[in-house]
């Protein structure tokens, strides 16, 4: 069941030339070794390095030679499946497989219908995140290491947490002009300022302690893509 919270994926175009996949598999203990660095806690490292490590097997254990070319990065609980597999049936399995995962909060599936792509498109593809990485690491204006990097076919998948919307757009911009980038995706949340509860009223009068509705993605509602 999805919670009620919204992710932004907006998404940057570019003609640029061709690129292909990554898969960076982060286990538990690289997940915690972060933490101190990242705008996230200890439990949600510990999280979202479960849930990653639960769905990839899963895959595996499901069938691996159907799912080997899937690959599975997990933030804040949203998971992101990219890759390939030979049929549409296969790429609805994949979602079903991550949805059952008992720490999933939301699944964005850019799973591909293709025949699979191999050793150098796999390559190319690390090449191209390795850049990016490089580029976020290098950029004075963006927190690199509250974002994951995935790269399938020369498209580029932001995931993790931004702390304004203009870092988000800094990151995004900063991975687009890196050789090989057709297109920048995010799914990056945007961590708003904490909500203050107010103090109790002293005249008598009701005071509300309801803090507003998360809309840390962007949007109320489901999933959705934009373009910027």
């Amino acid at each position: 069941m999805k919670l009620p919270v919204a992710a932004l994926a907006l998404s940057l175009t570019l003609l640029l030339p061709l690129g292909g996949c990554v898969v960076a598999a982060v286990g538990t203990a690289g997940a915690v070794g972060l933490t101190a660095a990242q705008d996230k806690t200890m439990g949600e490292a510990l999280d979202d390095a479960t849930l990653s490590n639960q769905i990839k097997a899963k895959l595996l254990s499901e069938n691996s030679e159907k799912y080997a070319e899937v690959d599975v990065e997990v933030a804040n609980g949203l998971v992101l499946l990219s890759g390939r597999v030979n049929n549409p049936e296969d790429r609805v399995r994949a979602e079903g497989i991550a949805w059952s995962a008992a720490l999933t909060k939301d699944v964005a599936n850019e799973i591909k219908i293709e025949p699979p792509g191999g050793f150098i498109a796999n390559m190319s593809d690390e090449v191209i995140t390795g850049r990016v990485r490089a580029r976020l690491i290098g950029s004075k204006t963006v927190k690199s290491v509250n974002f994951n990097i995935e790269t399938y076919d020369g498209v580029v998948y932001l995931m993790g947490t931004a702390r304004t919307a203009k870092e988000l757009k800094k990151a995004a911009e900063e991975a687009s002009v890196v050789a090989g980038v057709k297109q920048v995706v995010s799914y990056v949340r945007i961590r708003e300022p904490q909500v203050h509860t107010p103090e109790p009223a002293l005249t008598g009068q009701q005071t509300s302690y309801q803090n507003g509705s998360d809309t840390s993605y962007g949007s109320d509602a489901e999933l959705i893509g934009a373009s910027y």
